[in-house]
């Protein structure tokens, strides 16, 4: 991995170019060679590569940038490959024709597909302080949020209106060498994450970065510059984010294997609440331990899966985190007097309903999740031909898992979760002391009723 020389000052490298204004600071352009920062052609996709080069031969400039250099120069393998270039978008379709194709509205770029991958390619953006805004390319809300931004610009200004400094940097195809406009390198070495500009205006103009402060941070084990943690007079700009955005930022955040982390900076920064507001009341109250312990153990066990290569899916995810505030909803409408079951339905339309306002929840896996919720009573019914039946719904095994994290946690006592893990093994005897009978075992009843006695008896 990269490391700065030390007492090492100024550009170096074989290009050494002007230096530029970014906010009160001075930053020069460095220019880092390929034995210095060790990023091998062979580490990037092919779909990426043939991207870069087709860009190129096309009398373009065509850089990786973005979290594919940030990750490569730590050692991380890269998740995507993105793209940035000084072509036009609709210059994007010219060079790769029916290969690619136009996306977006608020940032208009061009996806160009290689079989099953997609590259995302960009095109140098201006920098927002020194661009004349026009109503036609670039868009912002009363809070300074960006709605729309097309104000093409130079590769320096596109570098200067990323997020972060790590995420500033440039593997330019042309030299095989990393453009630092930004600083990044020094933050790489330092593991360090910092933002780009004033934290009030670039949180203001996108709030999904304070999430992605956390994510990144988490993910690489970096620590978040003072001045780039999440004001908390900011964090409530979460709540006008558009729900499907925010849903899609959830599965990043925590359906990854730093998820656990990502979760407790969430809490740690108030970041939670605005997405999770309901979950987050019962967090904070007296009795919230057993209930954040549940969450923090379904993400856990989440990443586990991901990392040894199993299938997951985000309605287990969901139904965790979501179930404290189901729970508590259902326990007070039983207080006023109404029956269980009824109660527990009623609790769940009611808390999802509220919970897609913010963080929107496709039925593919709200339906799921609410089966899981739906068959938590059943367990409780260990008599006759009840486990069977239970245990060949097609959602029991989701419904078992979620079981056992309830009972890890001490909301459900151990022995209902260890009948059940039996149950499963060996359905043809009950559990020792349960008291039930055995799982798809009924008593047999005599015809005609009590037999009668022998005369001869």
């Amino acid at each position: 991995m990269f490391r700065p020389r030390e007492n090492s000052t100024g550009p170096r490298g074989k290009n050494q170019f002007q230096s530029f204004n970014r906010g009160d600071t001075i930053n020069e352009l460095r220019v880092i060679e390929a034995h210095e920062h060790g990023i091998a052609r062979e580490q990037i996709s092919r779909a990426a590569l043939d991207t870069l080069e087709g860009l190129h031969a096309a009398g373009f400039r065509a850089c990786l940038v973005g979290g594919a250099v940030r990750d490569l120069l730590l050692g991380v393998p890269p998740k995507d490959f993105d793209v940035a270039t000084d072509a036009e978008p609709e210059q994007v379709v010219e060079v790769f024709g029916r290969k690619a194709r136009l996306i977006g509205r608020r940032f208009r770029i061009a996806h160009v597909r290689f079989g099953r991958e997609i590259v995302e390619v960009s095109t140098f953006r201006a920098d927002p302080g020194t661009a004349e805004p026009d109503a036609d390319t670039r868009e912002l809300d009363d809070a300074g949020r960006v709605l729309r931004d097309n104000v093409f610009g130079s590769i320096a200004e596109d570098a200067r209106r990323r997020d972060f400094a790590i995420n500033g940097l440039y593997y330019d195809i042309a030299d095989d060498c990393v453009h630092d406009y930004v600083g990044g390198m020094d933050d790489v070495a330092a593991c360090r994450l910092r933002l780009i500009g004033d934290p009030a205006v670039r949180y203001r103009e996108d709030p999904v970065r304070m999430i992605r402060a956390v994510r990144i941070a988490a993910k690489l084990g970096l620590t978040i510059d003072e001045p780039a943690r999440p004001p908390r007079e900011l964090v409530g700009l979460l709540a006008d984010v558009p729900a499907a955005r925010m849903f899609d930022e959830v599965l990043k955040l925590l359906m990854n294997p730093a998820g656990g982390r990502v979760f407790r900076m969430l809490r740690q920064y108030g970041l939670f609440a605005p997405m999770f507001a309901q979950t987050s009341a019962v967090l904070d109250s007296p009795s919230g331990a057993a209930s954040e312990a549940l969450i923090e153990q379904a993400i856990t066990n989440t990443a586990a899966r991901i990392e040894a290569g199993k299938p997951v899916t985000p309605a287990f995810l969901f139904a965790a985190l979501l179930w404290p505030a189901v729970r508590e909803h259902a326990a007070m409408l039983e207080r006023d007097g109404m029956a269980p079951a009824p109660a527990l339905a009623s609790a769940q339309s009611a808390v999802v309903g509220d919970q897609i306002q913010r963080v929107s929840i496709p039925k593919r896996f709200s339906i799921p999740m609410r089966e899981i919720w739906h068959l938590q009573p059943r367990f409780h019914r260990r008599r006759g031909k009840q486990p069977a039946r239970l245990i060949a719904h097609p959602r029991f095994r989701a419904a078992y898992d979620f079981l056992l994290l309830r009972a890890a946690v001490g909301e459900v006592e151990h022995e209902l979760a260890d009948w059940w893990t039996q149950a499963q093994d060996d359905p043809s005897t009950p559990a020792p002391g349960s008291g039930a009978e055995a799982p798809g075992k009924t008593r047999k009843r005599r015809r005609g009723g009590r037999r009668r006695r022998s005369e001869t008896a």
